[in-house]
């Protein structure tokens, strides 16, 4: 397969996954491994091109974020915001720079993946029945307690497969937000989050950025942008009327067959 027409497939997967619980590392990792990706540059790839998802969360929420950036000297929500979303973020920045080679090394694993994607799936499952009733609505008034609590879950997607958006949305359930609140919690969380783990990436594995490598990330970028935008635009409405089983299935069905291939060799 053309290089091209990968970068495409990628940024697709990307994009169309980045926002929803289902683990667009885990999806990327699994697609790499169906296109006989072996070249250790994609798995940079697969990093760097998450960016073009976490821009068009900045494109779509640009007025509201705009406001709070101007608001940041005078408004004490627009602070409180902004502290709740580093606060939250903080946790997972300091397991991700302590653990990164390990996580590149060890855990972007097949294996590791379709098996977190299975146990992700029955957890959903589960607090879609058993998470307490909801008592916060209001994705940009958490309390910073509430915002530690879900940066602390969002630690757990340094496993490839857990799934960001999904460790995030199962710490607010569990915290007593309703899902669309923290469906938007996590969009807002993904920002700072990714444009950390690319910035780490990038920095090092600058040597790997020739042309040719940098016109397949911005291949990946574009398509990741365009189609992440659309999941970002119905997804919060999806979320409102079917909760989130369908994703929990989806997670589920994904890793069995992801274990059937590896079993028989063909991943």
């Amino acid at each position: 397969m053309a290089d091209w027409l990968a970068a495409i497939i990628l940024g697709l997967v990307e994009g169309l996954t980045e926002f929803i619980p289902v683990s667009s590392t885990g999806h990327l990792l699994l697609a790499k491994a169906l296109l006989g990706l072996t070249d250790p540059s994609w798995d940079t790839f697969i990093v760097m091109i998450q960016l073009g998802a976490i821009l068009a969360v900045v494109a779509l929420y640009f007025a509201r974020l705009w406001k709070v950036l101007i608001g940041l000297p005078t408004d004490p929500s627009a602070r409180r915001f902004a502290l709740a979303v580093l606060v939250a973020f903080l946790p997972a920045a300091f397991v991700g720079l302590a653990l990164h080679d390990f996580i590149k090394q060890v855990l972007f694993n097949p294996t590791i993946v379709c098996v977190s994607l299975i146990v992700g799936g029955f957890a959903l499952i589960a607090l879609e029945r058993w998470a307490p009733p909801p008592r916060l609505h209001d994705s940009m008034t958490f309390s910073l307690k509430t915002a530690l609590g879900v940066g602390l879950f969002q630690c757990l997607a340094i496993i490839p497969g857990v799934s960001r958006s999904g460790a995030t949305i199962a710490g607010g359930l569990m915290l007593g937000v309703d899902k669309r609140a923290a469906a938007e919690f996590s969009f807002f969380l993904a920002i700072p989050t990714m444009v950390g783990a690319f910035a780490l990436d990038f920095w090092e594995s600058r040597d790997l950025l020739t042309g040719d490598f940098l016109g397949l990330i911005a291949i990946g970028f574009v398509v990741a942008f365009i189609s992440g935008a659309f999941i970002i635009k119905t997804m919060l409405d999806f979320v409102a009327r079917h909760g989130f089983t369908p994703f929990a299935w989806w997670r589920i069905v994904v890793g069995v067959v992801g274990l059937g291939l590896i079993w028989g060799g063909l991943v």
